[in-house]
């Protein structure tokens, strides 16, 4: 078993609150959630949302059978809860008739539980995100030699738990492309109507080979035949859907520095690698540069999450060329951060200093980049 982050419910379950716990499929929400209950001594009931007669109950909007439902019960979980229409209000009418209870709820689509839970339960719930597995929780079980010595393999495998405890590189390849077509898609294309899984493939796959640049969605539109707000919509789901990741960037005004254009970045390399068919060692590569790039700010991102680190994410870039990878506001401060994969020597780039020269600059390479992930 690898060891997660949130083991342990008991520091985050509160009595009439709901704990909304986030993830994409296949993180491991399920595993979690069932090696809770093994040891909890709460008397408690584990439905799925995808049980027609939960879902029944559950969005009946009555509160005399809800509340039935729950009854004798100290602990209500409900898997898949985006299955379940209309599932805030539901969640809603259980607290209010039954404050002592404590309520668990598990989604892999957050555009849609997230719509369902937001409002109904405003200042009734606890949200935590499950992502594929971090170098934090791997360096439970990982001395800082092993990591490294592991780090190509996480880079081109990702870290999803199934791949991570297969045996061989075949296996773990097999098991990425079939976490991405089987499962990783399965809410999106069933959502808002998407029919035609072959433009969402292409999109991924076009994105795929720009991680780590500016992204012209006009561009990716005309090349797979689409219109641009078609774009638009399928990456704010893929976005919501804990696929993608969309990085802005940074000014504060300067007429030299370049905002219009997004970064994308996957989740999971894994994913990224399997969208465009290349689990090829770096020797045999032309992107390690670009995977190093998403794999550290994917890392950064799962740190912020669990620790929490609070910041703002941003790259920078300036029309004569100047850049800098990743930025974090966080605290009033800015935190300039250049990834290089191989040990070339980075100078902070002078226009940088010169326009914040509070700001920190950090290069992240092979030799220090557990200090920035762990």
């Amino acid at each position: 078993m690898i060891p997660r982050i949130y083991d342990d419910f008991d520091n985050y379950l509160k009595r009439g609150k709901v704990l909304v716990i986030f993830g994409p499929r296949q993180v491991g929400k399920t595993t979690l959630l069932k090696n809770y209950l093994s040891r909890t001594e709460l008397k408690y009931r584990l439905d799925s949302g995808e049980d027609a007669r939960i879902t029944e109950v559950l969005s009946s909007k009555n509160p005399a059978l809800i509340s039935e439902y729950a009854g004798g019960y100290d602990l209500i979980v409900i898997d898949e809860a985006q299955k379940v229409p209309d599932i805030g209000n539901g969640l809603k009418i259980l607290i209010d008739r039954n404050p002592e209870l404590f309520i668990v709820a598990t989604g892999s689509s957050s555009f849609e539980l997230a719509g369902q839970v937001g409002e109904p339960l405003t200042g009734r719930k606890r949200t935590l995100t499950l992502f594929p597995v971090s170098q934090k929780e791997l360096s439970k079980i990982y001395n800082r030699y092993e990591l490294r010595e592991k780090l190509e393999e996480f880079i081109i495998y990702g870290s999803y738990p199934e791949v991570l405890t297969a045996g061989s590189g075949s296996q773990k390849a097999e098991i990425v492309k079939e976490i991405t077509s089987s499962y990783l898609l399965k809410d999106i294309i069933a959502f808002d109507k998407i029919k035609n899984s072959r433009v969402i493939f292409d999109l991924l796959r076009m994105l795929a080979f720009q991680v780590g640049s500016e992204v012209s969605l006009s561009e990716i539109a005309k090349n797979i035949g689409v219109d641009g707000k078609t774009v638009n919509r399928y990456i704010d789901i893929l976005e919501k859907s804990f696929i993608l990741f969309r990085l802005q960037g940074f000014s504060r005004n300067l007429r030299k520095e370049m905002t219009k254009k997004n970064k994308y970045f996957f989740y999971d390399t894994g994913i990224r690698n399997a969208l465009i068919s290349n689990f090829n060692p770096f020797n045999m590569r032309n992107d390690t540069g670009q995977l190093w790039e998403n794999f550290l700010f994917t890392e950064r991102l799962k740190k912020q999450s669990y620790e929490p680190l609070y910041a703002n994410n941003y790259f920078w870039r300036t029309w004569d060329q100047q850049e800098i990878d990743f930025v974090e506001e966080r605290d009033g401060n800015l935190f300039g951060y250049e990834f290089k994969y191989g040990d070339k020597k980075v100078k902070v780039p002078r226009l940088w200093k010169e326009t914040y020269p509070e700001a920190k600059f950090e290069v992240v390479n092979k030799d220090n980049y557990l200090d920035f992930v762990l």
